[in-house]
């Protein structure tokens, strides 16, 4: 049983990271941005000192990636310098550190699924900042594991499942891109197997995503599927077609192989398919 820190608590990973660690009888701290302002320095180190977590999971971050473009100097505040906070204050009381990262450190421009080993080409200040913020984390050396993770979906906040339910309800005309590829993950899924990471002493970069490659078109035909629509109703444009265009550059291939997780010898996550049905059908 471990002393859990779970910042981003709020959120739609960090809600389930909550969940889970609870279910396994953890003592569990759930801070958000209300709780814990983790852009200043001494409020992390006061806050982290007093509880001395086991575990921090960092689920924490500026995620609109589109504002993180006009934002650069509030994205690099939340998703770099706070991590470093973070990991500071982990340092302090040998706790260890769990960070989540994301697809958006790769230029997309790779044919094949991208592997932890391959080298980040950032190409938005989102994909930029996160970048950072690994590097921050993963000063740590063996107390620090990242976890890029893509096209997150869950039960609690926004994501592209309830917008396409919205959007279904509104009977609205449905067009997404063909043209950008990854991998849809769930965190139905992915918050256990950040346990598991935990539970066996793991550090250095992961990529973790549920399986299935897909395009965001085709992700959309698979939910209006699942919501009983017709899936052939769901347009499919290109990224240039975007009205308006979007500020920040998306990487094409979002792919991310889980080589090091299946190198370690578990199970790869399930096709996204299945966590969709499970989420649709609560």
């Amino acid at each position: 049983m471990n002393r859990v820190l779970v910042t981003g608590a709020a959120g739609q990973l960090g809600h389930d990271v909550v969940a889970v660690a609870t279910s396994r009888g953890d003592t569990v701290l759930a801070v958000d941005q209300v709780d814990l302002d983790i852009t200043q320095r001494e409020q992390v180190h006061e806050a982290i000192a007093e509880w001395r977590p086991d575990v921090i999971i960092n689920c924490a971050a500026m995620t609109a990636v589109d504002r993180c473009e006009s934002e650069s100097e509030k994205a690099f505040a939340v998703n770099e310098h706070a991590v470093r906070w973070i990991a500071e204050a982990c340092d302090a009381i040998d706790a260890r550190l769990v960070h989540l990262s994301t697809d958006y450190v790769f230029d997309g421009t790779k044919t094949a699924p991208y592997v932890e080993t391959d080298a980040p080409n950032p190409q938005s200040v989102y994909g930029a900042s996160k970048l950072a913020g690994e590097k921050a984390a993963l000063e740590l050396g063996s107390n620090a594991v990242v976890v890029r993770t893509a096209w997150v979906c869950g039960a609690n906040g926004s994501n592209m499942v309830r917008t396409v339910q919205r959007l279904v309800a509104k009977g609205n005309d449905l067009a997404f891109v063909s043209d950008q590829v990854g991998c849809p993950t769930f965190t139905a899924d992915l918050a256990p197997a950040l346990f598991t990471l935990v539970d066996d002493r793991h550090s250095g970069v992961f990529h973790l995503t549920n399986q299935g490659a897909v395009s965001w078109h085709g992700f959309v035909r698979e939910i209006v599927r699942e919501l009983g629509s017709d899936p052939d109703t769901v347009r499919a444009i290109t990224t240039a077609e975007l009205v308006p265009p979007r500020p920040a550059k998306r990487p094409a291939n979002s792919v991310l192989a889980n080589k090091a997780w299946c190198d370690a010898g578990y199970e790869p996550l399930r096709d996204f398919r299945l966590p969709l049905h499970e989420l649709l059908a609560r």
